[in-house]
């Protein structure tokens, strides 16, 4: 796969790394990203006093450290383990491993288009990592299909390709929420405008997304907004309710919507 990360890390970036060889004074770690090795001395393992350093570490241990300083001229880099907080080290370990699964399915669709990995990744890797991120073009290829890649400027069978390894090999949890709206509507044939209304809203629904109506009890509806994070849930459920309220306020109406708690 061709290289995205620069050859050097930055101050301050969070690195996982594997603790290859423990001194009296501290550990050597290579930085799996980097491909680096780093010092990580005794005072920055922990804060508390270290009377035997393999109480807090050993060889091949899988750990997220923080860079303090680097100088390239000498090939030098300084680490720190206990400068990174729990949600920095819960957060970078996640973030890793979907970089990892990414690359992995990257090549399976090397090998369903007839590319090399380093081919793919420029013809499809590159682009995508650059605009959404590599793990979320899979999961946004898993929901949609080829169609948001095609339109970054993927080649179309390198894209349905993509979208087809995304969706057999992605789970993408999808979170709902639920909304009550009351309508009235006026006209003799003020059902069959309330159901014209939940259809073209319907229709207006985005593709990485679902909604829902059903009879509560007249005049009240439950619509329920389907989609992969709380914040897009929530538009799709505020949209899909102005979009009914506003096709029927043709016919004349009373409506409120309220959100469920």
């Amino acid at each position: 796969m061709a290289e995205r990360k620069p050859q050097w890390p930055e101050v301050g970036d969070l690195a996982i790394a594997t603790i290859e060889t423990l001194t009296d004074f501290g550990a050597y770690a290579k930085l799996d990203e980097y491909g680096k090795r780093g010092l990580l001395h005794v005072s920055e393992i922990s804060s508390s006093w270290i009377r035997n350093i393999r109480d807090f570490a050993h060889e091949g241990q899988k750990v997220v450290l923080k860079v303090l300083h680097v100088d390239i001229e000498k090939g030098h880099i300084d680490l720190s383990l206990r400068r990174v907080t729990k949600r920095e080290r819960i957060e970078k370990v996640l973030s890793w491993k979907k970089d990892r699964k990414a690359e992995v399915l990257l090549r399976e669709v090397a090998e369903k288009v007839g590319l090399s990995n380093d081919e793919v990744y420029q013809k499809v890797g590159a682009i995508i990592d650059e605009k959404i991120g590599l793990y979320g073009g899979f999961e946004k290829a898993a929901i949609e299909g080829p169609e948001p890649l095609t339109e970054m400027g993927i080649p179309e069978n390198i894209a349905k390709a993509f979208a087809e390894v995304a969706q057999e090999r992605m789970h993408v949890k999808l979170v709902k929420v639920k909304g009550v709206l009351e309508i009235r509507c006026l006209k003799p044939n003020g059902v069959k405008i309330i159901k014209e209304a939940f259809q073209a809203a319907k229709k207006e629904k985005p593709k990485d997304a679902d909604i829902k109506f059903c009879v509560i009890a007249a005049p009240k509806y439950s619509i329920e907004a389907i989609a992969e994070n709380y914040k897009r849930a929530e538009d799709i459920l505020q949209k899909s309710a102005q979009s009914v309220e506003s096709y029927i306020a043709q016919a004349g109406r009373q409506d409120t919507f309220r959100r469920e708690k």
